[in-house]
């Protein structure tokens, strides 16, 4: 098995607006190692999120190759990529996204109904509920959460299934220093102790610090 679990070759992306086609990347190239905990760092419109949505298979590519988890993109079907974002990549927003009504619990089991899984949590997992400090609170409603408690709960739901990939675009956007600052541990935490591949999209240089590699975008490029 090779040691990159994300392989990107000359990507592109160009948009059409109105009458103008807008470059949001300009033929990036990058690799991830599995087990890594990479940064990507740039200013708004530098291309990051267009990144972001190529890989987790939001939205496709103009030209260029993506291999993720040994998986080649452009030979997906529209179905294909539905399993990719279920069962291979996690996602987390800079908003948490979690419905009110239900506990901590209920909206994490929400992606293990999407991804056709029942049963009890296994026991891996619960040790994952144990380091985001979720153990004892899941049968809170998120309006009992703070913050950062809320964005842990998003974490625990995008890595329910064991994606070989964590997505991560500006997950502390909404938090202060304090509960940014601890969300980013859980997600080093993750990464150090259940070796959980980690791309997170960042504008903030203090977050993109807590990574182990750091890689910067502008205008479409890496640098």
């Amino acid at each position: 098995m090779t040691d990159a679990i994300i392989e990107i070759t000359g990507l592109k992306k160009t948009f059409r607006s109105g009458d103008v086609d807008v470059h949001a990347l300009r033929g990036v190239d990058l690799t991830v190692k599995r087990g890594e905990f990479l940064a990507v760092i740039g200013p708004s419109g530098s291309g990051k999120s267009t990144l972001f949505h190529i890989l987790g298979g939001l939205t496709p590519s103009t030209d260029g190759r993506i291999v993720i988890d040994g998986k080649d993109m452009s030979h997906l079907s529209d179905s294909e990529r539905t399993a990719l974002r279920r069962h291979v990549v996690g996602f987390v927003f800079q908003k948490y996204n979690l419905l009110p009504t239900l506990t901590v619990g209920g909206n994490i089991e929400i992606a293990r109904d999407i991804a056709h899984r029942t049963g009890p949590f296994e026991e891996q997992f619960l040790e994952v509920l144990r380091l985001l400090g979720l153990d004892k609170k899941l049968d809170r409603k998120p309006r009992q959460l703070s913050g950062g408690e809320q964005q842990r709960v998003a974490i625990a739901r995008a890595i329910v299934n064991h994606p070989a990939i964590l997505l991560a675009d500006e997950p502390t956007g909404n938090l202060d220093t304090e509960n940014s600052n601890a969300v980013l541990d859980v997600l080093r935490g993750l990464n150090k102790k259940i070796g959980q591949t980690i791309l997170m999209i960042t504008h903030n240089p203090e977050a993109a610090a807590f990574a182990d590699r750091i890689v910067k975008m502008r205008d479409g490029h890496l640098e």
